[in-house]
Order: structure tokens, then sequence, then C-alpha cells
């Protein structure tokens, strides 16, 4: 896995990643940003959830689940000391479907958190990162 990161000016950076894709990063104006694109640690947090979510909608599809909506909502914490790491994750999933059953979607939400999750697994060695759920069953 490779990717390259861009100055373009002031505190924007292009992300591109061996896959092909990009993604503008940029500052806030009080760093010398133009407010232009997601912060770095933002985009770790979109790291996580989207690393999370993959795995809770794998693990219920095939398990023959009927899931037609899956949001994770990501919350976070820093330390108010430079470096300004994570203290704190939160993964908070929403999902939807027909006849879905709390202990399902607990089962799913806990191995993609111990077993599957590179991105959460690699950063719970130094942040603490809870998970949970709601079901909307339609």
């Amino acid at each position: 896995m490779e990717a390259k990161v861009k100055w373009v000016d002031g505190r924007m950076f292009v992300g591109e990643t061996g896959s092909g894709h990009a993604v503008i990063m940029d500052g806030p104006p009080s760093h010398g940003g133009r407010n232009m694109g997601i912060r770095p640690m933002e985009m770790i947090l979109l790291g996580v959830g989207g690393c999370s979510s993959f795995d809770v909608i794998e693990i219920l599809q095939k398990g023959r689940h009927n899931v037609i909506d899956c949001i994770a909502e990501v919350s976070a914490e820093r330390v108010d000391t430079v470096p300004s790491i994570f203290s704190k994750i939160h993964l908070h999933f929403i999902v939807t479907g027909s006849d879905l059953k709390a202990s399902v979607v607990e089962r799913a939400v806990k191995l993609s958190a111990e077993k599957y999750c590179s991105a959460s697994i690699m950063l719970s060695k130094s942040v603490t990162i809870t998970h949970d759920f709601e079901i909307i069953n339609t």
C-alpha cells in the first residue's frame, strides 16, 4: 500500500493513494490554511469509521441479514497538549434493516473492533476506542 502527499500552498495538500484516488487536506485560516479540505486528523476518523463500517456490513451480509443502511458516527477527544493526539474515539453505528436482532449487530460490531478492523485495532494501542449501536427495523 502506498500514498503520496503533495504540498499545494499555504497549508493545503493533495493526498493521492496507490489505488488512484485523491483528497484535499487543508488547515484553518488561523494556521495558514484556507479551509478548503479535510483536516488530517479528520482523515484518521474517516478511516476508522470506513474500516469498521466495511466490516460490519460484510459480516451482516455474509450472515444473510437484510441490511439496507449503516451509518457510523465517529466522535473523538484530543489532548490539550502538543502533539494533540486522540485520547478517545467513539463509534456509534446506526444499522437499518429488516428483522435485525441486537445480538447479531452487537456481534458484527464486536468482531470488527476485536478482530477485523485494522485501523481501529492499530489505534487502540494508544487510544481508548469504544463502540455502540442502534437498530432501526423497517
